[in-house]
């Protein structure tokens, strides 16, 4: 391995009107720059006196920007994409039972998987997402696509209790996805969750083998739970209880445990959440848009609950844009609890980044703009008639600008996104192949 880099030496040197590093809360650091080298974040400092300390630092100078950690699309399916506007105004089970599943079973493959994923990844890149939570079938094709883009990735090890074309059974489910972790181990910018998909597709017993797993290896947990009234109504018809208190007999609640929706929940069970130390994926649009509900995302952070933002997938949502989600979560959490300063901009902001970046095992490596931590870095474009003035750079990012702003985006100090040119991905030869797609799912 090279030795590390000399304090005094940068490979890029990134030169914003303002960074807001996320940590500490509420930061707005104006004419600064933040040095990168090796991948990494050396020097946060005084633009002046970064440009004198790094003299033969490549400039990236972006006088009305704005750079912030890159954002975290905490609960995805992003092979879904290529079936974006395939089923919509339906309820939740309606929309699985009758048009997803059916579709799945028949088209779902590795190239499926692959190409859906590759245009997840386009999408999110372009609007300032570096790195996806991801829950599908093939995470094998999925992180194929993952080193094509360059981006980071969690892939869930999925497991249900039904054959799919990807696996027979829970077991072979558990084996697949435990031998591509095994592959994949070192890789640096992949790493992995246990993934049971809901408790509506999952027996006691294939929860058991799941929690046994990601212990051994010491891998969150990543489920959908408590997403609408019919599922818990269901939950308590086949076993008697509420899923959530059945996961907890279970012993599946602890600080691994990611919940994903968690719509519906009385104050017994945000309680019972939050003394478990587990974290919750907030889909704002997705629950808005399958009508589950509006989630108490207010209660959840008073209590302690550790909240991230996802996007769910492209087939629920439609998109994959989570500064849309960032301004949804804000705005419901005033309308939900009639306080409008429930879920303040930094919150949100925080949700979208270091909070995921926590419930992953990653807020060492990603999530805020610190010393020592991976260059995952957004640069947004605060200019026109729609972005000026600028009196608090952090509440733009929330309540003004969009990914539409986005205009570079760097991954381990590497360009992904350069003046809005996306990097890695051949936009033509794959919107060839998702026409490809659209057609035989049309057919």
């Amino acid at each position: 391995m090279p030795p590390p880099p000399a304090p005094d030496a940068a490979d890029t040197l990134i030169v914003p009107r303002w960074v807001v590093p996320v940590r500490p809360a509420g930061c707005v650091l104006e004419d600064h720059a933040v040095a990168v080298a090796g991948g990494r974040i050396v020097a946060i400092l005084p633009a002046d006196a970064a440009l004198a300390r790094f003299p033969a630092a490549e400039r990236v100078i972006l006088p009305k920007h704005v750079l912030l950690p890159g954002l975290i699309n905490f609960h995805t399916h992003a092979a879904m994409s290529l079936m974006r506007g395939y089923a919509d105004d339906m309820a939740l089970m309606q929309w699985l039972r009758n048009r997803i599943w059916p579709v799945e079973m028949k088209f779902v493959s590795n190239d499926f998987v692959r190409d859906g994923t590759l245009l997840a990844c386009a999408e999110m890149l372009l609007g300032g997402v570096t790195c996806m939570n991801d829950m599908y079938f093939f995470p094998e094709a999925a992180a194929e696509a993952v080193h094509q883009a360059r981006m980071r990735a969690v892939l869930g090890i999925i497991v249900v209790d039904f054959p799919s074309p990807y696996a027979a059974d829970a077991d072979d489910y558990l084996a697949k996805g435990l031998k591509l972790r095994d592959a994949l181990r070192d890789d640096p910018r992949i790493s992995f969750t246990i993934a049971p998909h809901a408790p509506y597709t999952v027996s006691d017993k294939t929860f058991e083998k799941a929690l046994t797993f990601a212990d051994e290896l010491a891998l969150p947990i990543h489920i959908h739970l408590h997403e609408t009234i019919d599922e818990i109504r269901e939950g308590v018809e086949h076993h008697g209880v509420r899923p959530l208190q059945r996961l907890h007999r279970l012993g599946l609640l602890s600080p691994s445990l990611i919940a994903v929706h968690a719509v519906h929940l009385d104050d017994e069970e945000i309680a019972l959440l939050a003394g478990h130390g587990c974290s919750v994926a907030h889909c704002p649009a997705s629950n808005m848009k399958l009508a589950s509900g509006i989630a108490p995302v207010k209660k959840m952070l008073d209590a302690g609950i550790n909240v991230g933002l996802g996007t769910d997938g492209a087939a629920s949502n439609n998109r994959l844009d989570v500064f849309a989600e960032m301004r949804l979560a804000a705005l419901l959490a005033k309308v939900e609890t009639g306080d409008a300063t429930a879920l303040p901009a930094i919150t949100a902001l925080e949700m979208a980044t270091i909070n995921a970046a926590r419930a992953l095992g990653l807020d060492a490596v990603i999530g805020s703009i610190e010393l020592g931590k991976q260059a995952d870095l957004v640069a947004m474009e605060l200019a026109g008639p729609g972005l000026i003035p600028c009196f608090d750079p952090i509440s733009h990012l929330v309540y003004v600008a969009g990914r539409e702003n986005v205009s570079h985006v760097w991954v381990s100090g590497e360009i992904l996104v350069e003046n809005r040119d996306l990097r890695h991905i051949p936009l033509q030869r794959l919107e060839k192949s998702v026409l490809l797609w659209q057609n035989r799912l049309t057919a």
